[in-house]
């Protein structure tokens, strides 16, 4: 669950105050899409190495990344060059070409598209934590930044019952998961769903249209009705894929890349 920024300035404010030699790492997995003025930015917080996942909020292929602040002309560079060293070939043995591909795709897509997205994934889901809450839900954040910073809205339906509830809305075509908030002993009692908004986002949801949502899955929990075939005509109104370039668009940068080879 990843529901605000973390707090990374405060971290390397204290252990240089305290005078501990300490390396800050950021783990950016579910959030390395939003990084950037519009989220955080880790690197200008304090952080030395930033870690992520590029195929979360990240809309790439299934991949992982390390980033890091050192110089060569700094003394913890050697660190960044043992990462390098151990990632490749002690962790990865194989650099899978086609999905390297695919990422070089994503990223340029990401770098253009960016300030368009990242702006439009909070928006939604803070609207949507807003409307979940109106229709009963109890949401977990903090209400004065409506519940959440990032893609995800984690909604509490009872101690236990998030396999249950989670189970009901697959049967109706809503796809989330359980999780067990911090409250809750772990996963066998998890009592919380976890929702993201980034893919629906990026097929053209706005707003208004998770406020719809958030009526639908209301039915779902606090009604146990089926939504099924309601959820099948919601959905046949986002069938384009956005936040990419067309198929015309990839001309120029295909040509740009064959040059490269």
């Amino acid at each position: 669950m990843v529901l605000h920024k973390e707090p990374v300035a405060e971290i390397r404010q204290f252990v240089d105050a305290q005078e501990i030699d300490a390396v800050v790492m950021y783990d950016m997995a579910h959030v390395l899409g939003l990084i950037g003025p519009h989220f955080q930015q880790p690197f200008d917080d304090g952080a030395d190495l930033v870690t992520g996942s590029t195929h979360k909020t990240y809309f790439g292929t299934q991949r992982g990344i390390i980033g890091c602040r050192y110089r060569e002309d700094e003394e913890r560079y050697e660190l960044w060059e043992a990462l390098a060293r151990r990632t490749f070939p002690g962790s990865v043995s194989n650099h899978h070409l086609g999905s390297l591909l695919g990422l070089l795709a994503a990223a340029y897509e990401m770098n253009h598209f960016k300030d368009i997205y990242q702006p439009k994934v909070i928006a939604n889901a803070k609207a949507f934590a807003r409307a979940l809450t109106e229709c009963g839900i109890d949401v977990a954040g903090d209400p004065a930044i409506d519940y959440t910073e990032t893609h995800q809205v984690v909604a509490k339906v009872g101690y236990g019952l998030g396999p249950e509830i989670a189970g009901r809305l697959e049967a109706s075509n809503i796809i989330c998961n359980y999780q067990a908030v911090p409250s809750e002993e772990g996963f066998t009692a998890a009592g919380a769903l976890r929702l993201g908004v980034s893919e629906m986002t990026r097929f053209g949801m706005e707003e208004e249209d998770f406020t719809e949502l958030a009526g639908l899955i209301h039915d779902v929990v606090k009604k146990e009705i089926n939504v099924q075939t309601r959820v099948k005509t919601f959905r046949q109104r986002f069938l384009e894929l956005q936040f990419c370039f067309k198929r015309d668009e990839f001309s120029d940068l295909f040509q740009t890349l064959h040059g490269l080879i």
